[in-house]
């Protein structure tokens, strides 16, 4: 049975949507969507968006991928497992949000660079649910 995956042309849509999304309230961001294996898939980063961001959005992206799970929700439980800390590459901070097709995580999106990470997180919510109906 073939696996279920992201289309670039779905990851180019939520990366763009996910920082207009974010500029809509007023933020810069960059957004990062990958692949189930952390590999990058698009990237996109408004004009004014801080140096770190990028990063900080692939960094969320590919924490999220990995864990299956929000980075929200692992951030929430960082102190009863604090070696999630330690995982090379990870970000635990809010605005990593895995992407779902049939209950399948086929990839994830990090957004970095409104000042709080839920709001980064709602940004690409928002974006996964007008691209993909979810």
């Amino acid at each position: 049975m073939p696996q279920a995956s992201l289309s670039l042309a779905a990851a180019l849509r939520v990366a763009q949507l996910t920082v207009q999304n974010c500029a809509g309230r007023g933020y810069s961001v960059a957004a990062t969507v990958v692949d189930r294996a952390g590999t990058i898939l698009a990237v996109a980063r408004a004009e004014t968006a801080g140096p770190h961001t990028v990063d900080a959005s692939f960094r969320k992206a590919y924490t999220s991928a990995s864990a299956r799970n929000l980075t929200s929700a692992m951030a929430q439980n960082l102190a009863s497992t604090p070696t999630l800390a330690d995982i090379p590459g990870f970000l635990i901070l809010a605005g990593g949000v895995p992407v779902r097709v049939n209950n399948v995580v086929v990839g994830a999106v990090g957004v970095g660079g409104a000042p709080s990470g839920l709001t980064d997180e709602r940004c690409a919510v928002d974006a996964l649910t007008a691209v993909l109906g979810r």
